[in-house]
């Protein structure tokens, strides 16, 4: 597997991953994470227009899953309920990772290639997401609290991993 840049010539693959992911949470008990056509073609375009959409390609240079990956202030993470941060320190930011269907440890390189980047992640998920709650503790991720999202006020639950 490798990753690379999202072009825009990459959006309409997204676009199916997305509704993919969204039919997936639906049949594993999480109606209600992305319910709302989020993440939307606009999303991916500010992504890409920001330089911060990555795609991860099979052996055969196929898309077979897509995130969102910044070193940066992430404005929701401002605040934290019921926790506290691991440390206030500069901070990487993985956002929308999905994948298509029957993806063995795609989840896990993307999250790698994203540490390997930065030694001190955040990353947030809905409460009813298990299978990525799954995936962050297998990553080594620490539960923090619940942050709240600026764009709709709904909670996320908050992980960080730092070394």
């Amino acid at each position: 597997m490798t990753i690379r840049k999202t072009t825009a010539n990459d959006i309409d693959k997204l676009l199916e991953i997305f509704d993919y992911a969204r039919e997936y949470m639906k049949a594993n008990n999480n109606p209600n994470q992305w319910a709302d056509g989020y993440p939307s073609r606009e999303n991916i375009e500010e992504d890409i227009q920001k330089n911060e959409s990555y795609v991860c390609l099979d052996d055969d240079n196929n898309i077979i899953a897509t995130f969102c990956f910044f070193v940066g202030i992430e404005e929701d993470y401002n605040e934290i309920y019921e926790g506290s941060w691991l440390n206030n320190n500069k901070y990487g930011v993985i956002h929308r990772i999905a994948t298509l269907k029957n993806q063995k440890g795609v989840g896990s390189f993307c999250m790698k290639y994203c540490f390997d980047i930065c030694k001190n992640m955040r990353v947030d998920t809905h409460k009813d997401n298990i299978p990525m709650q799954r995936l962050l503790e297998k990553e080594g991720f620490t539960k923090c609290g619940i942050i709240k999202l600026r764009r709709n006020g709904a909670e996320r639950l908050a992980f960080q991993k730092s070394e």
